[in-house]
């Protein structure tokens, strides 16, 4: 058996050369994180100090919207939801819910709440999708409700139904345990009608957990009791706030998230609307409209809204919390494997060199390196090869650094919310923020690894299911 210390060279060339990478993959995403944070924190407030000397242009002109809610067993959380949207402050909109074949009595509780009756109304199939079962409306409120019931194909599939039966020529898709704020439809069609350019338009995803919303508006707001729930609240608005206004300065956003997001009917249809054969369709439709109108040079925008927030809830369990993970990381890594001609394309610009890239290498790759890294660490630690002093104090210094960053952000979306906080919740922020870094980063690291090899196993089409609770909504 070969003696170790025959190869200690090499191993120590390999253990300097893994560390310079680390150490490089750490700059390069702090450095990112900073710039994120301090170009969405100050776009936040310049919004904030502007807001009464512009020009409110909803109060004159507006765009019709089609709002598509496709649901699977939504039972418990889809009335509270269309009624939200009965409350927004905007002059012409539909609104449509898809049942994609729930077991569940889904459409019944539509049907019921808002007494709907069946029609017959031709939909035209300008988007593939499963056949319709029937079909039922109300022009009793204040806009038109339509249930559209169909075989179960999934929620990418029920958004191309959706579409086809729409009449409006933006349509704005959200999930059935969501609400919107009241001025959220104003608000997410202002970069539509200051660029006609613009075919789609991301909004803001907030955790509804711990939040009490009357007639759309947020009455009282608190960090959320349970631990794991106020984790995601930080790493959301470190998320919404950050990035994507940065990505959004050079027309690079790549994702408008499935939960809130404007389109342009006609350039969806065109492109080929939504991939039912992929989990990240909300994703992947972004993806596919930046290469649609590139390849065709179509002169276009995909914008972002910090201000427009749509409330959603989010898993309250570990395992909830794991399944959504694990579907999102597989919608991200099937998109990018689709798409993967945008890379290093100069036809794409800095969607190609940046975005692409960004997503490749600190969110697709991002869980396999951390995992490789600890485990690196460890195996550094048992050949006696690690210089504990210095990696404790460089993880410390690391951790303060991302603890910083997103309070900052976190505090950033609460202030220019107007939202109170109380001493509590002040103290739970930074405690929580504490657990994020340490803990919950590391625990999902290891479930999107872990997903990287074992995708295969689960149908793509299939709907992510956690366990639903009626919102605190008036």
């Amino acid at each position: 058996m070969p003696d170790l210390t025959q190869y200690m060279d090499l191993i120590k060339m390999i253990y300097r050369g893994i560390g310079v990478f680390y150490v490089l993959y750490l700059l390069g995403y702090s450095t990112f994180l900073f710039l994120s944070v301090v170009v969405g924190s100050s776009e936040l407030y310049h919004r904030r100090r502007q807001e009464r000397l512009k020009n409110d242009l909803t109060q004159d002109y507006f765009i019709p919207i089609s709002i598509i809610v496709p649901a699977y067993n939504e039972e418990v959380t889809v009335e509270q939801t269309v009624r939200s949207l009965l409350t927004l402050e905007y002059p012409l909109y539909e609104i449509i819910v898809v049942n994609d074949g729930s077991k569940d009595a889904t459409a019944q509780v539509v049907i019921d709440a808002f007494d709907l009756k069946a029609i017959h109304r031709p939909v035209q199939r300008q988007l593939k999708c499963k056949p319709m079962k029937s079909i039922y409306q109300s022009n009793a409120h204040k806009v038109p409700i339509t249930l559209v019931n169909k075989q179960n194909g999934g929620k990418a599939d029920s958004l191309n139904m959706g579409i086809n039966a729409s009449r409006y020529p933006y349509f704005i898709c959200m999930d059935a345990d969501s609400v919107l704020q009241y001025d959220s439809l104003s608000l997410i069609v202002r970069p539509v009608l200051e660029d006609e350019r613009v075919v789609a338009v991301g909004g803001a995803i907030r955790p509804a957990n711990g939040v009490h919303l009357e007639q759309g508006r947020v009455v009282q707001y608190h960090m959320p009791k349970k631990p794991l729930v106020g984790m995601q609240v930080l790493e959301y608005d470190r998320s919404f706030l950050a990035s994507r206004i940065l990505f959004d300065k050079f027309n690079g956003n790549i994702i408008i998230s499935g939960a809130f997001g404007l389109f342009r009917k006609d350039m969806v249809i065109a492109a080929g609307g939504y991939d039912a054969s992929t989990m990240g369709e909300d994703m992947e439709l972004a993806v596919k409209l930046h290469v649609f109108c590139r390849t065709n040079l179509i002169p276009y925008s995909i914008r972002y809204a910090p201000d427009a927030v749509c409330w959603s809830q989010a898993p309250e369990s570990l395992k909830d919390l794991k399944n959504q993970r694990r579907r999102w990381h597989i919608g991200l890594m099937q998109c990018m494997a689709k798409h993967n001609a945008i890379f290093a394309n100069p036809r794409y610009g800095l969607v190609s060199f940046i975005s692409y890239f960004y997503f490749l290498l600190y969110e697709l790759f991002s869980p396999a390196i951390e995992c490789f890294g600890i485990l690196t660490v460890l195996m550094a630690w048992a050949l006696q090869l690690l210089n504990v002093p210095f990696m404790i104090l460089f993880f410390l210094i690391y951790g303060a650094f991302g603890m910083i960053l997103t309070l900052t952000a976190f505090f950033a979306r609460t202030q220019t919310l107007n939202q109170r906080l109380t001493p509590m919740d002040v103290a739970r922020a930074v405690l929580l923020c504490l657990f994020e870094v340490v803990a919950l980063r590391f625990a999902i690291a290891f479930v999107r690894a872990k997903a990287l090899f074992t995708y295969w196993k689960k149908k793509p089409q299939s709907w992510g299911r956690i366990e639903r609770k009626k919102m605190d909504v008036k």
